[in-house]
């Protein structure tokens, strides 16, 4: 079992690094692909991921990308490339703000400003992380679902999704919380070892981000992943980076859903490094039916 999983991790971690090896088509245009998603729908977190990498791409070296704010427009099509148009809005002395649209068929899927910063001096305070048990306590969502592969769902998160994902309460792949509550924490990390940029793990950390950001929600209504009728999509996707982090080195998500109304629920996310450090935060608001 351990070869076939070693496998599956080189090919998950292959695929999710290849959409983020975007093709330049002019100053300040791109293209890129998908993963290949089970419904042929476009992940968001890949296309966000690649909307910051096309953003950074304009800015001074000297600056990093501290926060995020998007609107996922409409669907996108796995099947066909994406292009990524940016609009350079400011430079200033210590910021720079990008817009970015992601584009199918002439039609915006996405459209994100990013702001990016150069390197301050500041006061410092943050929230302390919470005590759970560490990540190889907890068992692993591909473990979870490897007694179905062959199945297209599962086929995805054990050979094309790039995170290892270890969810604390228990995960959402196979049926609801037993016990609905509010909040969730999980640990994930990449596959495997990269080298890559500063940019490139903020972006991969929005990347997977997006993966679990709807579940406090699922799990505070006794819903999860395969809940018969249900129909959820994500709206928006907001992220702040606090201090730097690797995203192939675990990171815990600790979640909660504040509130849900009008088939919309919001969810909240701190972030953590393993040794305590919070690295950065996110919040998204997504459409819930059931």
């Amino acid at each position: 079992m351990p070869a076939i999983e070693d496998t599956w991790a080189e090919s998950a971690l292959r695929e999710g690094l290849a959409c983020l090896d975007l093709r330049r088509s002019g100053d300040t245009s791109f293209e890129g692909d998908s993963l290949p998603m089970p419904g042929g729908r476009v992940f968001g977190g890949q296309v966000l991921a690649q909307a910051l990498l096309a953003a950074g791409a304009t800015v001074p070296e000297d600056r990093f990308a501290h926060s995020l704010h998007g609107y996922f427009l409409r669907a996108g099509d796995a099947a066909h490339p994406i292009q990524f148009e940016v609009e350079v809005l400011r430079d200033g002395r210590s910021f720079s703000a990008r817009r970015t649209h992601a584009l199918q068929d002439g039609r915006p899927i996405l459209s994100m400003i990013t702001s990016f910063q150069i390197e301050q001096e500041g006061p410092e305070h943050a929230v302390t992380m919470p005590e759970v048990p560490g990540p190889d306590t907890v068992v692993s969502g591909i473990d979870v679902l490897a007694p179905f592969a062959g199945h297209p769902a599962a086929d995805f998160w054990l050979t094309k999704a790039p995170f290892d994902v270890r969810h604390v309460e228990g995960s959402l792949f196979l049926g609801p919380d037993k016990r609905p509550k509010q909040y969730q924490t999980a640990w994930m990390k990449l596959r495997g070892p990269i080298d890559g940029s500063d940019l490139m793990h903020r972006a991969l950390l929005a990347f997977g981000s997006d993966q679990v950001m709807l579940e406090p929600l699922l799990r505070r209504h006794g819903a999860s992943w395969v809940t018969p009728d249900i129909s959820f999509a994500s709206l928006d996707h907001a992220m702040w980076w606090h201090r730097p982090a690797r995203a192939d080195e675990w990171l815990l998500f600790v979640q909660d859903s504040p509130t849900a109304q009008g088939g919309r629920g919001l969810t909240g996310t701190w972030i953590f490094s393993e040794d305590g450090r919070l690295v950065a935060s996110a919040a998204q608001e997504g459409m819930i039916r059931l």
